[in-house]
């Protein structure tokens, strides 16, 4: 990714009473917010932990997913506009409240 673009994380935390529904958060809740958000996102990953730092260990997060913009606020004026209806489909496929991290791609 270029430098200076930013990267928005979102992890899901593990959570034991609900199930994250991996299948409509990639089929759903992504597509949704690639189309909501159109030509802002330079890119994206979607990632599934299977694993802590300790061998045998669970993952501290189900799922993160990283989207990447050219500036903060190409982020903004894109996700503010939408976030009603990106936050209101969260609790579609996971209770847990994801971490956000906004960073810059040094690198």
């Amino acid at each position: 990714m270029k430098k200076g673009s930013i990267k928005v994380s979102l992890f899901y935390p593990a959570n034991q009473e609900k199930p994250f529904d991996m299948d409509y958060y990639l089929n759903k809740h992504v597509p949704m917010v690639v189309g909501l958000l159109g030509d802002a996102i330079l890119g994206a990953t979607i990632e599934k932990g299977i694993s802590g730092g300790d061998s045998g260990s669970a993952a501290p997060y189900e799922a993160m997913g990283n989207i990447y913009f050219e500036s903060l606020d190409s982020f903004q004026n894109s996700f503010g506009a939408n976030a009603d209806t990106i936050l209101a489909d969260i609790p579609n496929y996971t209770s847990a409240e994801p971490v956000v991290q906004i960073s810059e791609v040094l690198v």
